[in-house]
């Protein structure tokens, strides 16, 4: 577990452990029980493992943990101006919810945008959720990282700024409960995974650039 990461649920934990002294003080079996169900959900939706993160700049790993819920060949309009291949991650409640830098490169883009909370796994949601764009040039491409939330997640978590140069690996945010996070690629990438495939951030190996 790293601070960083609990220090983000404060707060949860907070009410989580009031309401279980809450129970205790006045007898509630059932609130005690029920307060110790949720701060172990919350301790293990805020946990962070370091992962083994494979070498090399043409190397590009997943930004989430979670399951490849699509792959397609889309324009991306907001940094690149060019066309993309779209690796989209869905997280679940009971994935680790920060995120890795898929290269490591400089920070050269972070872009907030206000929007609506639809289920993360909706094919709408990449337009109409809230979401925070990020772009990171690195040594062989600049890649475009889309975090967005779901109908549970609604906040978004950004630790790292325009300008921070990050490791492979780096964790430049999270997002709170289950949501989705994209990767945009050239078309000259060679993906290496795909629909329905789980990932693990900073360690499975998504795609290799040319």
């Amino acid at each position: 577990m790293r601070f960083q990461t609990l220090y983000e649920g404060r707060w949860i934990f907070a009410v989580v452990i009031a309401l279980g002294a809450i129970g205790g003080v006045l007898g509630w079996m059932w609130l005690v029980i029920l307060s110790v169900l949720l701060l172990l959900f919350c301790i293990n939706f805020f946990r962070d493992p370091d992962r083994p993160i494979p070498a090399g700049d043409d190397v590009v790993v997943a930004a989430a943990d979670g399951v490849v819920a699509d792959i397609v060949e889309i324009d991306e309009t907001e940094v690149l101006a060019t066309r993309c291949r779209r690796v989209g991650i869905f997280l679940s409640v009971f994935d680790v919810h920060v995120n890795k830098a898929p290269i490591a490169g400089k920070v050269t883009f972070v872009q907030h945008h206000p929007g609506i909370f639809m289920d993360a796994r909706d094919p709408e949601c990449s337009i109409k959720n809230e979401a925070l764009t990020w772009a990171i040039e690195g040594a062989k491409a600049t890649l475009v990282i889309r975090q967005i939330t779901g109908a549970i997640a609604r906040r978004i978590v950004p630790w790292s700024k325009m300008g921070d140069e990050v490791p492979k690996g780096f964790r430049f945010g999270m997002i709170r409960f289950g949501s989705r996070t994209e990767v945009y690629l050239p078309l000259t990438a060679t993906v290496e995974v795909k629909v329905g495939d789980r990932v693990l951030g900073a360690e499975t190996v998504i795609a290799r650039l040319a």
